[in-house]
């Protein structure tokens, strides 16, 4: 075969394909060779900033300064230099934080923070100043509502608490030690947490539980997820001679919230009501009763003429589910019963005999001792 037909024939032909193919590839990079997957532990890292959660969030968190009045104001010695100086002390004002829920103006922080207090000043992060009116509190749950008055306020998006997990990401933000505004991240230790046996007056809930850092100034501040969304109000710490740090807890948002709403409509909270006793289901129970699994409450009790009477539960009755939200153990009924307010229609799932049945029932106040049969 001759150069010139060789040429013709395959040289040229084959250099203007390579050519065209060089061109779509580069054109069209998705005709490339699928590069190698991403290894799971590079899957498995997170954010290499917060920024964006916390630019989210940290426009509705405020900081509270709280001024009491000193009962010793008028005592026979109170011209007394030593005297004077003792009362300055006195009546220096306590730190705190609060999160702007609703763009009128409304904010939540926790009760001790503002309890006893005569000023109660609010300082937004953008700078403002306002003098804050109390709405309510309620000592037990430990939260307050407070209302400012200024204009283009920014109200936190709410998460969702009830499907946060150990070992989310959280974001604790709020004014620790008056040095203003601050942030400090961990993750979610625990869900469920009941600590009202070690705090007095204390409702039972269920509590979140997480190692980010609270220092005093950050009660009332927000608990917020990796996008900014709210979880959680910081209320406490575990307190004790040896502790350094690292378990705290934070009243979840959707209880703060039903609180919130109970004290501007009622001017108190109004737990809600379904006229039962019950108790968690342990492995003894779950084998007497033949129940799958140990998740639920069994009913020990029936109020006469109460909601749950009234819908047909009877002693004996394992509830698992209410408005389809799976109750797990005792703590998380009584966290799902102070979500409940009077007048709402529910769907509670529960077991007897073995079987899965579903019944209404319409949530009332709860009477008074005398009142209960």
């Amino acid at each position: 075969m001759s150069l010139q037909r060789f040429l013709h024939d395959w040289a040229i032909p084959g250099a203007i394909g390579l050519i065209v193919a060089a061109a779509l590839l580069f054109a069209l990079p998705h005709l490339r060779a699928p590069q190698q997957a991403t290894s799971p532990s590079t899957e498995m890292q997170g954010p290499v900033s917060y920024a964006r959660a916390v630019n989210s969030a940290a426009p509705a968190v405020v900081n509270i300064y709280t001024r009491k009045q000193d009962p010793l104001s008028n005592h026979p010695l109170s011209n007394h230099p030593l005297f004077r100086r003792y009362q300055k002390e006195r009546s220096q004002p306590s730190l705190g934080s609060g999160v702007i829920v609703d763009t009128s103006g409304y904010i939540l922080t926790n009760y001790h923070v503002t309890a006893g207090a005569e000023e109660i000043a609010v300082v937004l992060a953008d700078g403002r100043e306002a003098q804050a009116t109390p709405v309510g509190s309620d000592s037990n749950f430990d939260l307050a509502v407070l209302k400012i008055d200024l204009p283009n306020l920014t109200a936190i998006e709410v998460g969702d608490p009830e499907r946060a997990q150990v070992g989310d990401v959280v974001l604790a933000i709020g004014n620790p030690f008056g040095v203003g505004q601050s942030v400090t991240q961990g993750i979610i230790s625990a869900t469920g947490r009941d600590i009202s046996n070690t705090r007095e007056g204390t409702y039972p809930q269920s509590f979140l539980q997480t190692d980010a850092a609270i220092n005093p100034g950050n009660s009332g501040g927000a608990l917020v997820d990796a996008y900014g969304k709210l979880l959680g109000i910081n209320t406490t710490v575990v307190e004790g001679r040896d502790y350094t740090g690292g378990i705290s807890f934070a009243i979840p948002a959707n209880i703060a919230l039903k609180v919130m709403r109970d004290i501007i409509e009622y001017g108190r909270v109004v737990p809600g009501w379904l006229g039962i006793e019950a108790r968690t289901v342990n492995p003894n129970l779950a084998r007497a009763f033949h129940l799958p699994s140990t998740n639920g409450v069994i009913v020990t009790a029936i109020y006469n003429n109460g909601p749950a009477h009234l819908a047909g539960l009877q002693p004996g009755d394992v509830i698992t589910h209410i408005n389809g939200d799976p109750i797990n153990d005792g703590e998380h009924g009584i966290a799902a019963m102070a979500t409940l307010r009077p007048g709402e229609t529910v769907t509670i799932t529960y077991i007897r005999d073995s079987q899965v049945h579903n019944t209404e029932a319409t949530v009332s106040e709860q009477p008074r001792p005398r009142e209960q049969t």
